[in-house]
């Protein structure tokens, strides 16, 4: 018998809650390591996709020319810092206004890079 996708996504959704719930009546130390494991997952699964990502658009990044590609790879790492470090920008007011202005000047950099790459 063959599960219809949504189902088969449901079920796996209802299946890490479980796994979820019945780690947390164990203690502290149980849930803090299977969310450790989930959160190391997902980063995991973004590298891999980030890396796929490079090698199918690498013609168009090495395309963009030295300044643009410099600038591309700054704002992601920019974000990517800004981001790990959002649990220690958010703990005041201003933290969380210079987080913003970071993350958004990172998406205005993207966004030019991108829009400059489509004009001829």
């Amino acid at each position: 018998m063959k599960l219809k996708p949504n189902v088969r996504n449901a079920a796996i959704i209802l299946l890490l809650a479980a796994v979820v719930y019945a780690f947390g009546t164990t203690g502290d130390f149980a849930l803090s390591t299977l969310v450790t494991a989930i959160v190391l997952a997902f980063f995991g699964a973004i590298a891999w996709i980030a890396a796929q990502l490079y090698r199918e658009h690498r013609t168009e990044l090495y395309s963009l020319g030295e300044r643009r590609r410099a600038v591309a790879y700054a704002a992601v790492g920019l974000a990517a810092l800004a981001l790990t470090a959002a649990g220690r920008f958010t703990a005041s007011g201003l933290g969380t206004v210079i987080w913003i202005v970071l993350l958004g000047a990172c998406i205005y950099a993207l966004y030019s890079i991108w829009r400059s790459s489509r004009e001829y």
